[in-house]
């Protein structure tokens, strides 16, 4: 594993992400037996299986020759600040440093610096190079990532594919999560690694593995499709299809999984630092990163995969964690929706309904009408099971009875509950 590197925690240039936008859309997954999502699907005439897995972002870097990257998909960033790792290279929009190829790829391009007027941490900048995120465009929780690539080579050189959390702004790093889906450092060049970073297991302590290829093959000679299949608990990484490494909350010892939450995308190529070391006599430049293409979908069968976004209920109104707070126990509500974290909710295909880390939990366990939920650590029983039909019930699979505006209201702070499931107005709910 990378376990001799601090990270790189900073976002130069960019917006705080509490105000990321999310692009992705729920997935409607019926599974498990439940008389009322039966009788749901049997009234819209659908089976209750579970739904294929669905392209929910992607770029093929189809651009002119020259072009900037999609800015309705990525933000560019800038600065020479290190981050936090030390790195020589000063992350620029100039499309000497990032552009399309005219041939379907995008290419990150490190170059020696030639303006004495760009200042880095140590000074006069000596490289140049890019960085790019989805932290506006696009955050998704659990489902399959991948990016086909062809990394530079030479001494020095750092590409990376991975993701940060999107709380990164209000919670900090790492306490938001990293999840490094591919990292190739120059002095190896057949060997890439995949790592987790969290809360007591960070920088040179961040649990991962490393993948090598056979046959003494550098990763520079050809394009890589590099991969992670996220799912609530569980991440598998994988290069070229071969799994190589998974990773569970088992792994962590204790220590608190931070994935349960929306993430987005990052692709950059750094120069130097304190893993990878100083470019050498032999590190030629310009030096390439070259992307295939970047693809996000939900997971096969809808099993393990899930999408991102607002439950809406009656009069518009969205599903709501009370005050913000993920403390176990806080209600849930509606609310003017806002598009704040704490409307946001991530389907599992697990049944599980999550947000800020919590899932979506009938308060003790109870199948009485008008039992409330609330937020609360998922510890996988059937107070936290969830089912969302063809007829827009969102049906707890432990009670057998749906999701409920209580008092059939509309009004800011209507508490929600459980109760049989009737088909009324405030028992529909749109995700997505």
């Amino acid at each position: 594993m990378a376990a001799h590197r601090t990270r790189r925690r900073t976002l130069g240039g960019l917006v705080p992400l509490a105000c990321a936008s999310v692009a992705a859309a729920f997935t409607l997954t019926t599974l498990g037996p439940s008389a009322a999502q039966a009788d749901a699907a049997a009234q819209a005439g659908t089976a209750t299986t579970a739904a294929a897995a669905a392209v929910t972002w992607s770029d093929e870097f189809n651009g002119a020759a020259g072009s900037a990257p999609d800015p309705g998909k990525w933000t560019v960033e800038s600065g020479g600040s290190g981050n936090g790792n030390n790195e020589l290279q000063y992350y620029t929009n100039s499309r000497d440093n990032v552009a399309h190829d005219g041939n379907g790829n995008l290419v990150i391009t490190a170059r020696k610096n030639t303006d004495s007027g760009l200042q880095c941490w140590y000074g006069t900048c000596q490289y140049t190079s890019a960085r790019l995120n989805t932290a506006r465009t696009f955050t998704q929780a659990y489902g399959h990532f991948e990016a086909r690539i062809k990394v530079p080579r030479g001494q020095g050189m750092w590409p990376a594919f991975w993701m940060l959390g999107n709380d990164l702004g209000s919670v900090g790093w790492p306490t938001s999560g990293e999840i490094d889906i591919m990292e190739n450092v120059g002095y190896e060049p057949g060997t890439v690694h995949g790592t987790l970073h969290g809360p007591g297991y960070s920088g040179s302590g961040g649990i991962g593995a490393a993948y090598t290829l056979p046959g003494g093959r550098a990763f520079a000679d050809d394009f890589h499709v590099f991969a992670v299949d996220w799912t609530p608990g569980k991440i598998t990484w994988s290069v070229d299809g071969q799994t190589y490494q998974t990773r569970t909350t088992a792994d962590l010892g204790g220590r608190k999984w931070v994935y349960d939450h929306p993430f987005f995308l990052i692709l950059n190529l750094a120069v130097g630092g304190n893993w990878p070391g100083s470019p050498d006599g032999n590190t030629q430049f310009p030096q390439t990163m070259t992307v295939d293409y970047v693809r996000v979908s939900t997971s096969d069968g809808g099993g393990s995969g899930g999408t991102t976004g607002a439950i809406k209920g009656i009069g518009g109104m969205c599903a709501d964690v009370a005050g913000a707070s993920s403390a176990d126990g806080t209600p849930i509500q509606l609310h003017n929706c806002t598009g704040v974290d704490a409307q946001k909710w991530t389907l599992g295909g697990d049944g599980t309904v999550r947000a800020l880390g919590k899932c979506l939990d009938v308060r003790g366990g109870s199948t009485a009408d008008g039992a409330a939920v609330q937020l609360y650590t998922c510890n996988g029983t059937k107070a936290q099971q969830w089912v969302h039909t063809a007829a827009r019930d969102l049906v707890n699979v432990g009670a057998d009875k749906c999701l409920d505006a209580k008092g059939n209201s509309s009004a800011d702070a209507t508490p929600l509950q459980i109760w049989t499931c009737t088909g009324a107005a405030n028992q529909k709910w749109t995700v997505g």
